[in-house]
This record gives C-alpha cells, structure tokens and sequence, in this order.
C-alpha cells in the first residue's frame, strides 16, 4: 500500500494535540513526517504549552501546520481546534496521535488500511492494555471507560481511551461539542454513536516510557469531569437514543424478520400465538412474560410472536378478554 497515496485519497491529515512534552514531541512529529509525508498535512496544536515545546517546533518550521494560544485549554480543546483547522483546508478525515511518545507513528499505516475498508468509520488504534508496563490506573479507567460506552451505544469496544484515532470530519463538524478536556474524547465517540456513525479497531503498539512519559490526567479532577460527563449522557439515553434505537428502521426490521422467519413452519408460528394467548390471559398478572418468555426459549417458539400474543391482556384488551372469557 502507497500510504501517501492512501492518505491523499481519503483527504486525511494528522492532528497532534501537545501541551508541555517537550521531550518527546520532536520525536513524534519526526515519526510521522517520515510516515506520512509534509505534503499530507501535519497540524500541531500547542495547547499553550510552557516548557521548550516551542523550541522543539520551531526545528519543524514549514513542515508543519501550527495552530498556537498561550493558554492552556485542555487536550479537548485542542483536538476542537485541530479539527476546525483541517475542515478549514477541506480535509475529510484526521488522524489524532499523542505526543507523549506512547503511539507509534508507523502504525498511521494500519488505521489507514481500516479506513479505506471503512470510509465512513471511525476507526480507533486499540492498544493491548494487559501488556507488561500499562500503569494499573490506565488499565481501570480505561475498563471503566468501555462499559460507560457500551451502556451508552450497545457497542463494544476494547479501548476507548487511546488517543490514536482517525475521524471523519464531516459529522465531528456539524456537531456543537461541550467539554475542552480529556472527557471530550468519550463525548466525541459516544456523540458520533449516536449519529449512526461505525466504529472499527486496529490494533496499535504502545510504549510507556516512565523516565520520559509525561501524562497531563489529574487522577481526581479528570475521572470526576468523566464521571459526570458519563452520568449526563446515560440520562440522555433514556429520553434520546434508546427511544431512537428501538424504533429504528434496523430495529424494526430485525423485528420483522424474526417475527416471519421463512424457515419456521406455520404449525410453529401457530403454537407460539397460542402459547403467548395464553400465558396473556393466565391470572398472574405482572408475571406472564417473566414465566413465559422462558419457556418459550426453552421449546424454540417464536419470541416475537410469543411477545406479541402475550400483550393481549394489556389494559384496553382486558374489557374484552373478561367478556370472551364468560361467554366460552
């Protein structure tokens, strides 16, 4: 695969959000020049960084885009203003990297390859998180991190932590974001979730190099802004996106095509009716779908018919149910 190739085909950059890693942004920013190109687009964002961050790019002068403010803002921040950055020079996708020296940057070539299978996708760098070396905090956030957004979108996905990543741009800039910080990440994908928007992994290398890592996560204030951050779109399901979800057309037709599976016979689909007809009608009211339902798995009935029959006492039926009831 011609990968400068690849990336001007896809109209892809790469965004690397930085804030005081003067000892290993150099090295980054040289890894991924030699990977991708000058050509492709580089955008450094100095999250108002004070140590010699500034020195370190000004070694990389007319390779790089730079976008500069002197304050720090957060790492959400910077990816917003990265992004504003690339769709400014009509890219339509971004790669995001971290500069604290954990990513590789030839692995740009394996987020890449999903990609161009996965256009529209978001394709996330999935780093081996058990392996020899991942502080132990990493490792619980980040399991900690996954079921929040499994909860939250019904996907499943082994690392959303990493910050090695590719977008696509076109809905990340329709959408109005809230936070600045490291919670802007979960908010980006679960948000992107929402909008349909697929996801897909490839797995990356990672180092962490304790003498020269310099990790900016306040344990404390950082898991409780995630916490809420959390806390707000799980609510948000309940009234947005399970509603949206359930009476999905891809939901509905799941639902179609269990009710009417070619395959079963209608003696089947005639015991399954009855079966929920009558456990709809047994006197045990708030219970029949809680005995029934597995019953009906246990004999290989039909669920969405069972479920269906089952709703015949629901209260505008049961006028009816009592009236049939007494003339049998």
């Amino acid at each position: 695969m011609d990968l400068k190739k690849s990336l001007s085909e896809l109209k892809c950059c790469v965004v690397i959000p930085t804030y005081n890693n003067d000892k290993t942004l150099g090295r980054v920013i040289k890894g991924v020049l030699n990977v991708v190109g000058e050509s492709t687009g580089v955008i450094v964002v100095n999250d108002g960084s004070t140590d010699g961050t500034s020195d370190v790019l000004g070694l990389f002068e007319g390779q790089i885009e730079l976008v500069h403010y002197d304050k720090n803002r957060g790492k959400g921040y910077a990816l917003r203003q990265g992004f504003k950055r690339a769709i400014e020079h009509k890219f339509e996708r971004a790669i995001t990297i971290d500069s604290d020296g954990q990513h590789f940057p030839e692995d740009i070539k394996v987020i890449v390859e999903q990609s161009l299978k996965n256009p529209d996708a978001v394709v996330m760098g999935t780093r081996n998180m058990n392996q020899e070396g991942v502080p132990g905090k990493s490792s619980f956030g980040n399991k900690f991190s996954n079921f929040w957004f499994r909860v939250e979108t019904f996907i499943k996905l082994d690392d959303t932590q990493t910050g090695f990543r590719l977008y696509p741009l076109k809905p990340v800039g329709t959408m109005r974001l809230f936070t600045e910080r490291f919670e802007l990440e979960i908010e980006l994908i679960v948000r992107l979730a929402w909008k349909g928007v697929e996801f897909v992994q490839a797995p990356v290398k990672v180092l962490y190099d304790p003498e020269e890592r310099v990790t900016h996560f306040r344990p404390i204030k950082d898991f409780a802004r995630i916490s809420v951050l959390n806390t707000v779109l799980f609510l948000l399901c309940f009234v947005y996106y399970y509603p949206k979800r359930l009476f999905s057309m891809r939901t509905l037709r799941a639902i179609r095509d269990e009710a009417i599976k070619p395959e079963e016979t209608n003696i089947k689909k005639a015991v399954s009716i009855g079966f929920g007809c009558f456990m709809g009608v047994v006197p045990i009211w708030g219970f029949q779908l809680i005995v029934g339902l597995p019953l009906a798995v246990l004999f290989r009935m039909n669920k969405i018919l069972f479920v269906s029959a089952a709703h015949i006492s629901i209260p505008p039926f049961i006028p009816l149910v009592v009236y049939f009831s007494l003339l049998m």
